[in-house]
C-alpha cells in the first residue's frame, strides 16, 4: 500500500489521536433499509428474504442485483509486506486493511471489507478466495511480499471470474505513468525517447516497468540491490529474468550511478538513497520521482538542482504520487462495466484520465491532481469503463 507516513504531513496529530481513532476499528456495517417495525423485519429477514433466496437459487444471476456481493471489494493481505514495517503478520496488518476498505467507500463509493489471512501459502490463499467467491465482486490484493505476489495475482486472475488487482503493483504504476505523461510535457521530452531508471525491482518496480513498456517508453532499466538487471545476470528470479529480456537494451552493467548516466527519468521505489553525484550524471531537465516513504530517496530541494520535475510520495511536497488517485476509480469502473479482468488497456486509460485532470494548470509543481479532488474517481471510472467495453 502506498501511503504517506511522514511526520511533517501530520505534525499536529498526536499518538493519542491515532489510537483513539482506531479504538474499536474504523469500519462498521449499516443496514440500507429501516428495521423499526415487524413489517421491516419480515421484508429484510424472515419470511420475506426466502423469496429472494429462492429466486437466486433458480437464477444465480440475480445475486448480482439483489445482494451486495457484486459491489463488494475484499482487501486481502497476509501481512508480509506492510507499509515500511515489513512482515508483521495478519493481525497487525488489519488496521491498514481497514483503512484501505474505508478509502474504497469514501473515494470509490464501493463497499469493502478486509480479509487478513493467517497463511503465506499461495495455494491456501487461492483456495480460500475461490471458496469465498460468492461473497464478493472484486479482489484488491494488498501488502503481499514479492515475488509471491506475482504468482498469487496471476493465478487468482485465472481462478476467479471477477476483477483482481494487486494495488501495490498496479495502483502505483498507474499513478507513476500519469505523472510521467505530464512531467514529460513540462520537461519537453517525448515518451518514446526516454530512458527510465527504476530503483527497486519488487512489486511496484516490476509493475512500473511493465506499464511503461506497454505504453511505449523508449527504454527502461531496472536496478535491484545487486545492480542493474541485465541478460547476463545468473542470479535473477523468474520475474526479474523475464524483464531482463525486455529492458536495459544497452546492457548497462553496474549500480544506480551507471544506470543514471545519460538517463532522463529515475523512479525510486526502494529504500536505497540517490547520491547527489549520481544525479549529476542524468540528462538535462531530468525527471526524478523519489517515492519511498517516509523518507524519499532524495529530498526535493536536492533533486530540484538537477531535475525539471520532482515528485515524491509525501503530501507535504508538491506532486504527491498517491495510489488513492487510481484504485477507487479503477475498481469502480471495472465493476460498473461488468468486467471480469482489469486489463493493461484499462490501467493505461486510468493513467491518461488522471493526467488529463492536471493539464489545465500544468507546471513543474503540479503534474497530478490532488487525491482529494472530487473529479478524480468519476474521470478514472469513466475511462476504465470505456476501455473495458472497447
Amino acid at each position: 500500500m502506498s501511503i504517506d507516513t511522514s511526520i511533517n504531513a501530520a505534525a499536529s496529530i498526536t499518538e493519542a489521536d491515532i489510537f483513539d481513532a482506531h479504538l474499536g476499528g474504523k469500519l462498521s456495517v449499516q443496514s440500507k433499509m429501516p428495521l423499526t417495525s415487524k413489517r421491516d423485519l419480515s421484508i429484510a429477514y424472515t419470511p420475506g428474504v426466502a423469496q429472494v433466496s429462492r429466486a437466486i437459487a433458480a437464477d444465480p444471476s440475480l445475486a448480482a442485483t439483489h445482494t451486495w456481493a457484486s459491489r463488494l471489494v475484499v482487501v486481502v493481505s497476509d501481512g508480509t509486506a506492510v507499509l515500511g514495517l515489513g512482515d508483521i503478520g495478519a493481525a497487525a496488518s488489519l488496521p491498514v486493511m481497514e483503512g484501505k476498505s474505508a478509502l474504497f467507500k469514501e473515494f470509490g463509493g464501493l463497499d469493502s471489507i478486509p480479509l487478513v489471512l493467517n497463511t503465506t501459502n499461495v495455494d491456501e490463499i487461492i483456495e480460500t478466495l475461490v471458496r469465498l467467491r460468492p461473497s464478493f465482486g472484486a479482489v484488491n490484493l494488498e501488502d503481499i511480499s514479492a515475488p509471491r505476489c506475482f504468482e498469487l495475482e496471476a493465478r487468482l486472475i485465472e481462478a476467479l471470474d471477477c476483477p483482481v488487482m494487486h494495488d501495490d503493483q498496479h495502483g502505483t504504476a498507474v499513478v507513476v505513468l500519469a505523472a510521467l505523461f505530464n512531467a514529460a510535457k513540462v520537461a519537453n521530452k517525448r515518451l518514446e525517447d526516454l530512458r527510465v531508471v527504476i530503483s527497486g525491482a519488487g512489486a511496484a518496480g516490476i509493475a512500473i516497468a511493465e506499464i511503461m513498456i506497454t505504453t511505449g517508453v523508449g527504454d527502461v532499466v531496472l536496478v535491484d540491490s545487486k545492480g542493474t538487471i541485465h541478460r547476463d545476470r545468473d542470479d535473477l528470479n523468474a520475474i526479474k529474468a523475464k524483464y531482463a529480456a525486455v529492458t536495459n537494451t544497452d546492457s548497462i552493467i553496474g549500480g544506480i550511478g551507471e544506470a543514471l548516466d545519460g538517463a532522463d527519468v529515475v523512479v525510486g521505489v526502494s529504500s536505497s538513497k540517490f547520491a547527489e553525484e549520481d544525479l549529476t550524471r542524468m540528462n538535462d531537465d531530468a525527471i526524478i520521482f523519489a517515492l519511498s516513504n517516509p523518507d524519499p530517496e532524495v529530498m526535493p530541494d536536492v533533486a530540484s538542482k538537477y531535475a525539471a520535475v520532482v515528485a515524491t510520495g509525501r503530501s507535504d511536497f508538491p506532486n504527491q504520487i498517491n495510489n488513492v488517485l487510481a484504485f477507487p476509480g479503477i475498481f469502480r469502473g471495472a465493476l460498473d462495466a461488468g468486467a471480469r479482468r482489469i486489463t493493461s488497456e484499462m490501467k493505461i486509460a486510468a493513467a491518461r484520465a488522471i493526467a488529463a485532470l492536471a493539464e489545465d494548470d500544468l507546471s513543474s509543481d503540479f503534474i497530478v491532481p490532488s487525491p482529494l479532488d472530487p473529479r478524480v474517481m468519476p474521470a478514472v471510472s469513466a475511462a476504465v469503463q470505456a476501455a473495458a467495453t472497447e
